[in-house]
C-alpha cells in the first residue's frame, strides 16, 4: 500500500505547518489559553488564508476535493502546536454529519463551515453512557412540523466558541438500544439551551450543556429519524481516525523534545542522552511513534472501505492509546521534574497526549469492540 502522499497533500501539510509556525508558537498559545480560550483570527486565517476548512469537502461544496486523508494531514499538523480552535468538532465531525446525510440544506450549512463562518461542538456523550453514543436520556419527541428535545449531555468539547450544537437524542426505543437515535442540529442560542463552561486540563473548552424543552424545526433533523446508528458510527470513526492523527502530530514532538534535551542535560560531566540505558528507552520511544504512524495511515486509508473502517479504527486507537501513555510518560520522565512545569511544552504535550487518549473512546474500549468486530460477537 502506497503511504506516499500526493504532490497536492504534500502542499497542504506544508501550508499549514508553515502557518502554524509563524503564529503559533508556544508562548502564543499559551497566553491564548489562558485569555479567550482560542483566537478567532486564527480560525478566520484557516477559512481565508489558507482554506483547510474545507479540506475534506468536495469541489462541489466549495471544498479542497479531499477527504479522510486531508484531514489526517491537517489534524497531525494541528497536534504538533497543540492547537485549541475546534477543527475537530466543526470540519471532521459536524461537516461529516453534513456530507454523509441527505440533509436538504448540507450544502449551505458546509459552505458556512469552510466560510468560517459556523462553529459547532459535538454534544453526543451523557455521564451515564461512557462511550456508549447509543446510551441515551436524552429525548426528542414530535411537536407539529418539530421536535422538543429534553436532556444534558456531559464535556462538550468546544461548547464555549460553537454557535450550533450537534445533538444526537432518542426519538423511539430503549435507552440503550441501537435503533430509534437521531441526530439534531441546535443553535447554541436556542430557548432552554443552557451550558456551564469550563477549562480543560489539556488546555481547551468544554460545556456541561443542559435542553430543557428546547424546540427546533423539522430542518434541524440530520438524516432519517431514529435511524442515524450507521451515519453516527461512520462520522465516530472518521473522528477518531483524525484524532489519532492529531495524537501522531503530539507523539512526534514528545520524542523529538525528549531527544533534544537529552542532548542538553548534562550529568557526570556529559549529556545523559549518551547513557545506554536512556537511548534505550528514547529507540523504544521512537519505535512506539513510527508504529502509531503506520496505524494511523492505515486507519485513514480503510475509511473508505465499509468492510474494514471499523476495524482499522480501533486497531490504531488500541496502539495510539498505548503509544500515547508509553511516550508521554517516559518524556515526562526524562525530563525530570521539568517535565511537568506549566513553563516546559513537553508537559502541556503530555497533558494532551492524556486527553488525546480517551478521545471516541480510550485503550480498553477499542480493544473489546476490536474483539467484538473480529469474532463477531455480541456486543
Amino acid at each position: 500500500m502506497d503511504f506516499n502522499f500526493t504532490e497536492e497533500q504534500t502542499m497542504l501539510r506544508d501550508t499549514v505547518a508553515s502557518y502554524l509556525a509563524d503564529n503559533y508558537d508556544f508562548d502564543t498559545r499559551r497566553e491564548a489559553v489562558k485569555a479567550e480560550g482560542w483566537r478567532p483570527a486564527v480560525w478566520k486565517a484557516f477559512a481565508e488564508e489558507l482554506g483547510i476548512l474545507g479540506a475534506p469537502f468536495s469541489e462541489e461544496l466549495g471544498g479542497l476535493g479531499g477527504g479522510a486523508v486531508e484531514n489526517m494531514i491537517v489534524m497531525e499538523e494541528l497536534g504538533k502546536a497543540l492547537v485549541v480552535e475546534p477543527y475537530l468538532s466543526t470540519v471532521v465531525v459536524a461537516g461529516g454529519f453534513l456530507k454523509h446525510s441527505s440533509h436538504a440544506n448540507a450544502a449551505e450549512l458546509i459552505g458556512q463551515i469552510i466560510a468560517g463562518e459556523d462553529v459547532y461542538a459535538y454534544a453526543g456523550y451523557e455521564p451515564q453512557g461512557r462511550y456508549n453514543w447509543a446510551d441515551l436520556k436524552t429525548a426528542a419527541k414530535k411537536d407539529g412540523e418539530g421536535y422538543v428535545l429534553n436532556g444534558a449531555k456531559a464535556v462538550v468539547v468546544g461548547a464555549p466558541f460553537a454557535n450550533k450544537l450537534i445533538v444526537t437524542a432518542r426519538t423511539a426505543g430503549g435507552q440503550r438500544d441501537r435503533a430509534g437515535v437521531s441526530v439534531f442540529i441546535v443553535p447554541k442560542d436556542a430557548a432552554g439551551v443552557t451550558t456551564r463552561d469550563y477549562p480543560t486540563v489539556d488546555g481547551g473548552r468544554a460545556s456541561e450543556v443542559v435542553l430543557e424543552n428546547v424546540r427546533v424545526g423539522a430542518d434541524a433533523l440530520i438524516g432519517g429519524e431514529g435511524q442515524a446508528a450507521d451515519l453516527i458510527e461512520k462520522v465516530l470513526d472518521e473522528a477518531a481516525a483524525a484524532s489519532c492523527a492529531e495524537s501522531v502530530g503530539v507523539l512526534r514532538k514528545l520524542q523529538e523534545g525528549t531527544v533534544e534535551y537529552t542532548k542538553q542535560r548534562k550529568q557526570f560531566g556529559q549529556p545523559i542522552g549518551a547513557f545506554q540505558a536512556l537511548q534505550h528507552r528514547m529507540v523504544d520511544m521512537f519505535i512506539q511513534v513510527e508504529q502509531s504512524i503506520s496505524m494511523t495511515y492505515m486507519a485513514n486509508i480503510k475509511l473508505a472501505d465499509p468492510d474494514e473502517s471499523a476495524k482499522s479504527v480501533s486497531a490504531a486507537k488500541v496502539q495510539i492509546g498505548k503509544a500515547l501513555k508509553f511516550v508521554g510518560q517516559n518524556a515526562v520522565q526524562l525530563h525530570g521534574g521539568m517535565g511537568v512545569t506549566d513553563e516546559m511544552a513537553i508537559a502541556h504535550y503530555f497533558k494532551r497526549a492524556t486527553v488525546l487518549e480517551t478521545a471516541f473512546g480510550n485503550t480498553d474500549h477499542h480493544l473489546v469492540r476490536y474483539e467484538t468486530l473480529s469474532f463477531g460477537l455480541a456486543a
